[in-house]
């Protein structure tokens, strides 16, 4: 028998914003901010480029979150606010694990606001009673993204070859897990 997965709270209230659920009703406002930042996504983003790609991710996240495979979330400076970024637990890597990815609008990049989101989730995750550590997946040459781990206190515990995604990835996958 499947062990019964406790999802993470559909609001996360941050100090510079909030996370909102993606739903069926909200998809199509997450997925035209992706469509707006696919020329800054597409170097780490594989679907960032793709329509369908992009429907799949804000479109299916119902479901996703439904059956405890990820849950995704909207970036807002606000709870009315516009989507900025989006952020996403997955439950793809073994038991007592869940992956944290991450996204932001071109034009809060660099502000430090994707720290504070991640460690909000971050520390919502780690309060899920079937999660006993935290990932964080950075492509080598991802030099921003893999900035936030570092800050947060993630360890390093090891680089995996993998084919890259996209023309800028190195195919060095840094796996950063919580302290």
């Amino acid at each position: 028998m499947d062990p019964v997965l406790t999802p993470p709270p559909n609001r996360i209230t941050f100090t510079r914003g909030v996370l909102t659920r993606v739903r069926v009703e909200n998809a199509e406002e997450f997925e035209a901010a992706v469509a707006a930042n696919a020329a800054h996504l597409r170097d780490w983003v594989p679907w960032a480029d793709d329509p369908e790609g992009r429907h799949l991710r804000g479109g299916g996240a119902e479901v996703d979150w439904v059956s405890g495979v990820s849950y995704l979330y909207a970036v807002r400076p606000a709870a009315d606010g516009p989507v900025i970024g989006g952020l996403g637990l997955y439950r793809r890597i073994g038991d007592g694990g869940i992956e944290i990815g991450y996204w932001l609008d071109a034009s809060h990049t660099g502000t430090g606001l994707a720290t504070v989101a991640v460690e909000a989730l971050t520390t919502v995750a780690l309060d899920l009673p079937d999660v006993t550590r935290v990932e964080i997946h950075t492509d080598e040459a991802n030099r921003p993204s893999s900035a936030i781990p570092q800050r947060l206190g993630y360890r390093l515990v090891r680089v995996d070859q993998v084919e890259a995604r996209t023309a800028a990835e190195t195919g060095r996958l840094q796996i950063w897990i919580t302290p």
